[in-house]
């Protein structure tokens, strides 16, 4: 099973700091929601770290975009420990090279991906650009999941982790059916918001939203709307979602170029 948790926004400057935060509770979220992943292997400590393990999802290592060697990030298991110093320091040594590789971070933001395996079909992957002001690329946070098709996602916790971490425009959870049911059905485009069986939307958007929609969300603590608009594998509600939420004006891609992370 294939699923995609994403989150989008347009330019808000961030230092180096600021992003290894948000990376941190990014990653803190995710270990406690994910704890199919967290029965040990027979013969193995996975709170230690061991790749082969079924502990939370506390081992990440980084895909470079250059030649470097990967770093590889461990976060202490969510039951034993609270992160401390010395994982916020490997974060944000590894926003920090993801910079140096790229001389367009300062402008474009910081691109880092970090992915994270184990023995028994897990495989995720986060993939954030986020920093930087430029005028016509969105920043964002994609988190692709790839499990056992026995295993369950929570995708509402999931969009909420990042909605919470990062404090997007808008994100939804999906995978290939919805986009596929969007682009026939409802004249979706790339690249501009939409909803899954599961949505956000930042306040401004949310202010949008017709009540007989809002009744299927809940308020985050940023005054974000957490929308369940369908059950999964219904693509048929995620289209009429999509139409009444568009329709309304909820999912107005930003003006362009860009001046505001947020509608």
């Amino acid at each position: 099973m294939r699923r995609v948790v994403r989150g989008f926004w347009g330019p808000r400057q961030e230092s180096a700091e600021a992003l290894a935060a948000r990376w941190s509770t990014t990653l803190e979220h995710l270990a406690r929601l994910l704890p199919t992943a967290g029965a040990a292997a027979p013969g193995r400590d996975a709170a230690a770290g061991d790749p082969a393990g079924r502990g939370p999802l506390t081992t990440w290592r980084t895909v470079p975009a250059s030649g470097r060697p990967a770093d590889v990030l461990r976060l202490p298991h969510p039951d034993r420990a609270a992160p401390g110093e010395e994982f916020r320091e490997s974060l944000l040594r590894a926003v920090r090279s993801a910079q140096a590789d790229d001389g367009w971070s300062a402008a474009d933001g910081t691109s880092l991906r970090l992915l994270a395996d184990t023995s028994d079909g897990w495989r995720v992957e986060l993939a954030g650009l986020a920093g930087g002001t430029p005028e016509f690329l969105l920043q964002s946070l994609v988190a692709t999941f790839v499990v056992p098709d026995d295993e369950p996602l929570p995708g509402a916790g999931l969009l909420a982790a990042v909605a919470e971490a990062w404090d997007p425009d808008y994100g939804d959870v999906g995978d290939r059916a919805v986009t596929a049911a969007l682009k026939k059905e409802a004249g979706f485009k790339t690249g501009t918001p939409s909803v899954g069986p599961v949505g956000y939307l930042s306040p401004g958007r949310a202010a949008l939203v017709p009540k007989e929609w809002a009744a299927r969300g809940r308020r985050l603590p940023g005054g974000g709307l957490l929308l369940e608009p369908a059950d999964p594998g219904d693509t048929a509600e995620v289209v009429r979602a999509y139409r009444a939420l568009k329709d309304a004006g909820a999912l107005e891609p930003l003006p362009r170029p860009m001046d505001r992370p947020a509608l």
